[in-house]
């Protein structure tokens, strides 16, 4: 019997050497496998995050752009609106301006204007009743003090407008309503207004 108890012995201990010898290659290949996928997350999580960051910092750059576009935008209405009332004001302050003074700049630009010195002086309805004969009437002694023709004659016309005058001549007609003279002063001068303004 001992020599059966033996093989047994010896057959149960060579078992017991094999199952160690295989929980062991079990754990080393479990532990690299762990250490494998291990290895993979740790990329995997990194490229993630990378890709994350990127697609934050592109978004980021859109969105402020975008909010730079809107900013510039809104600026520039901001400016307009601000070049608007300054011309405005501009049309206000000529508009108001004292009685002589009106009348003083209405003879200025009849003299300045006229080619011929014999168009009809055309104004606004409160303009030819209020200034009309009088700015005729100094015009033509200021044309004929300078030399020129001096037959400017007062239109039964009238027109809409804010002030000024136009000189007609026939079918020509130069427009000198400060609406007009306005209109052209800011699409010459906006730049250097614009820069008065926001200094």
């Amino acid at each position: 019997m001992d020599g059966i108890e033996t093989i047994t012995a010896r057959i149960l201990q060579d078992n017991e050497a094999e199952i160690r010898k295989l929980t062991e290659q079990s754990q080393a290949q479990a532990a690299e496998i762990e250490a494998r996928y291990a290895a993979e997350a740790t990329a995997l999580s990194e490229e993630i995050l990378r890709k994350g960051k990127r697609a934050a910092e592109d978004r980021k750059e859109r969105l402020s752009g975008a909010a730079q576009i809107e900013i510039k935008k809104n600026v520039l209405a901001m400016k307009q609106s601000l070049l608007e009332q300054a011309f405005q004001r501009a049309l206000s302050t000529l508009t108001s301006l004292p009685e002589d003074e009106y009348a003083a700049l209405l003879v200025n630009l009849a003299v300045s204007n006229t080619r011929i010195g014999q168009e009809q002086l055309i104004f606004s309805q409160a303009d030819r009743t209020r200034y009309g004969k009088k700015v005729v009437t100094a015009a033509n002694s200021r044309l004929e003090q300078a030399g020129r023709t001096a037959k400017l004659t007062l239109s039964e016309t009238v027109r809409s407008m804010k002030g000024g005058l136009i000189l007609r001549d026939g079918q020509v007609e130069v427009n000198c309503t400060f609406e007009t003279i306005l209109r052209l002063m800011r699409r010459d001068s906006a730049h250097q207004v614009a820069a008065l303004l926001f200094q």
